[in-house]
């Protein structure tokens, strides 16, 4: 029977209980004392073989913590609300991009890898869930998302100890096709903006289509960053809205307390009308609203206590700050509102809430995403012009900035992108200028001497 070694060195032995143990010390725990892991196994060679392979583990560092590993499900829990959570209030991270993480961890990652424990999730499960995604009929790009979602989630966790090594980047990523851009043209673009004349903050969409600004930073947009002067513009920030989270202790009982007060058909069993999947005619009341759902993310918003909400300012994105020449067209056009919403502060009174904000709603407030979005559609319908994203008009104006000639690294600076390689995405749709390239061959060629 082998012994224990002295010094903190690794040693195996046949234990009472005829099993081989192996005991290796990895390191100091806080207390002082020395962590040291145990192995165990039915024969020596195979303790042998745990001890070498702990003992490589802990030469190159990537040894994880002990105790039981977390599952996934509940890995994903601390790095978003915790990790990701300080992220965005440290500014690093967007919070529609933590929104869009815990979409993604609430409707893929969880159901399908959650109960996995961390150091046992294997490719073959990364393999399995992405093929069970693209089954259900999401879109590759969105898989992607997914797995990129996954992917800094286990990088994190390599590095917090939790696990020896991130399996995403053991599997091919799941590859995106690139979506085709198709602006709108220069008719489509002046029929939409005849239409939003006879709107209310119409001028907001004279700014999407002249300066190619994302939603955000045009909804963002405000009066002490625009020299009507000058025509400068300084779209240096966006606004977004953060998501909120339940402050209380039970979200799942409070979103029922809500879902029962929001009822307005006198509702006396929500439990039978939650539960009852068949036509039951002993249902006395139809509620207008959907059950709870476990999470109760929906119902964050109505909680007591609730806590990180609300909208906000904040750094656009990309690392430069961005300045814009409005053209003079569009510069009257924004004077013009300006003294439009002079006359509806004035109207509002003390109800007037001032955010310095160009496009508001009636009583000064930041117009919401799904409201500018329903907006646009009803623009695009008005205008009889084919239906397009609100982000088209961004493309648009790029489109037309290259068709009028205008070298590429202009439109690169005027769009705000980091690399020329996303601007010239747009350099295959300005058929104008390949329209002319080829009309001067032809001359070159074929013309008179």
């Amino acid at each position: 029977m082998a012994t224990r070694k002295p010094n903190g060195r690794s040693s195996i032995y046949l234990g009472k209980d005829g099993l081989w143990h192996g005991w290796v010390t990895i390191g100091i725990k806080p207390d002082g004392s020395p962590d040291r892991r145990h192995r165990k196994g039915k024969t020596e060679a195979e303790v042998t073989r745990k001890v070498r392979e702990l003992e490589g583990q802990r030469q190159a560092g990537y040894v994880g913590k002990p105790g039981r590993a977390p599952t996934v499900g509940e890995w994903m829990g601390e790095f978003l609300g915790v990790i990701c959570e300080r992220l965005v209030l440290s500014d690093k991270m967007a919070p529609r991009t933590l929104t869009d993480y815990r979409s993604k961890s609430r409707n893929w990652i969880v159901p399908l890898l959650g109960k996995h424990r961390l150091d046992r999730l294997a490719p073959e499960h990364l393999d399995a869930a992405y093929t069970r995604m693209l089954e259900e009929g999401l879109s590759p790009s969105s898989v992607l998302k997914v797995h990129r979602i996954l992917s800094r989630a286990l990088t994190i966790a390599v590095r917090r100890g939790r696990i020896t090594r991130n399996v995403a980047t053991l599997v091919d990523a799941p590859s995106a096709t690139t979506t085709e851009i198709e602006p709108l043209t220069r008719e489509e673009a002046r029929r939409i903006l005849d239409v939003a004349k006879t709107r209310r903050n119409g001028a907001r969409w004279s700014v999407a289509l002249a300066l190619g600004i994302r939603q955000g930073e045009a909804l963002g947009l405000r009066w002490s960053y625009i020299n009507l002067t000058t025509g400068e513009i300084r779209a240096w920030f966006q606004i977004q809205r953060a998501e909120w989270q339940h402050g209380c202790d039970d979200p799942h009982a409070c979103g029922e307390k809500w879902h029962r007060k929001a009822c307005k058909k006198n509702c006396k069993d929500h439990q039978h009308a939650r539960d009852c999947k068949a036509d039951c005619k002993k249902r006395a009341h139809t509620c207008y609203r959907r059950p709870c759902p476990k999470d109760c993310t929906g119902h964050a918003d109505k909680c007591p206590k609730r806590t990180g909400g609300g909208l906000i300012f904040r750094q656009r994105k990309g690392k430069s700050k961005l300045t814009l020449q409005c053209p003079p067209a569009l510069l009257t056009l924004l004077k013009a509102h300006k003294k439009v919403q002079a006359a509806e502060r004035l109207k509002a009174g003390d109800r007037w809430v001032d955010h310095d904000l160009v496009f508001t709603t009636q009583m000064g407030g930041p117009i919401e995403r799904t409201e500018d979005w329903k907006q646009w559609k009803s623009i695009l319908r008005q205008a009889g012009v084919r239906d397009v994203r609100v982000h088209d008009a961004r493309h648009t104006a790029a489109t037309m900035l290259i068709e009028q000639g205008v070298h590429i690294r202009v439109v690169q600076e005027i769009l705000g992108h980091t690399r020329v390689t996303t601007t010239e995405r747009y350099t295959h749709v300005a058929t104008l200028q390949m329209k002319d390239a080829s009309d001067r061959m032809d001359s070159a060629l074929w013309g008179s001497a």
